[in-house]
């Protein structure tokens, strides 16, 4: 007679938990050099005097490029800079990254009055094998969720300037989908006390809804033209939420 051997029913949960595993809300940091610029941020934190936070991927990142036609830097020093803002964009973030540089050091020694938030186009499509996929809506909606429940527990005072994720690559392409029905899903987090929803996107799509090449060479990382139309589609929200 062949005995059959059966796993312990609580370990056969415990491994079906592994395989759902959510990677967009587990907090995990990246390479050395990623770590060192998050340690820059550590000691601008620490320093203090941040009004206004500006936390993002490599779309935020390029506030600070200084290229007269790609970078933002311009546009940044008259629009932001004066409100005391700062810059705690890294390219190609996801969700998981910035959980983990807000628990490590990059919430400390200010009180921001705001936060502008724009994270999870990196958590969208697939790894660079073209197979693996990165993140399901659902993984991406809970991973941006975790960052903004982040900030509500740290800053509880700030306004949360929520971003839908911008446009990205051709008008019916599965990315851009993708981040679209992201996009519905986090309208639900506005509550329009701490956290304020905000969808730019019509701002940086043409009339028959394709990215012009004049905003966003790429078709993802605004020039310094997509930061100009950045930079005046939030001004005037932005202002409201400040005291």
């Amino acid at each position: 007679m062949i005995m059959k051997r059966y796993l312990p029913l609580a370990l056969v949960f415990f491994i079906a938990t592994l395989a759902a595993a959510n990677t967009a809300i587990e907090p995990g940091p990246r390479d050395a050099a990623w770590v060192q610029r998050h340690e820059g941020f550590v000691a601008e934190a620490r320093h203090g005097g941040i009004d206004v936070l500006f936390l993002g991927d490599s779309i935020t990142d390029g506030w600070r490029s200084t290229d007269p036609v790609k970078g933002g830097k311009a546009v940044w020093d008259r629009e932001f800079a004066p409100l005391k803002a700062a810059n705690f964009g890294i390219g190609g973030d996801r969700t998981q990254h910035v959980l983990w540089r807000l628990r490590n050091g990059e919430m400390d020694g200010y009180q921001p009055k705001a936060v502008v938030l724009m994270i999870g186009t990196n958590n969208t499509g697939f790894e660079r094998d073209g197979k693996t996929p990165r993140n399901t809506s659902p993984e991406i909606i809970e991973g941006v969720t975790a960052v903004v429940s982040e900030l509500r527990a740290k800053f509880p005072e700030a306004k949360i300037l929520l971003l839908a994720i911008f446009p990205r690559g051709e008008k019916d392409s599965p990315q851009r989908l993708q981040v679209a029905e992201v996009n519905r899903a986090l309208v639900k987090l506005h509550d329009g006390q701490h956290v304020f929803f905000l969808d730019i996107n019509d701002r940086f799509l043409d009339a028959d809804g394709n990215i012009p090449k004049d905003v966003m060479p790429d078709l993802l990382h605004p020039n310094a033209k997509g930061y100009g139309i950045w930079a005046e589609a939030i001004r005037e929200p932005l202002k409201k939420l400040l005291p």
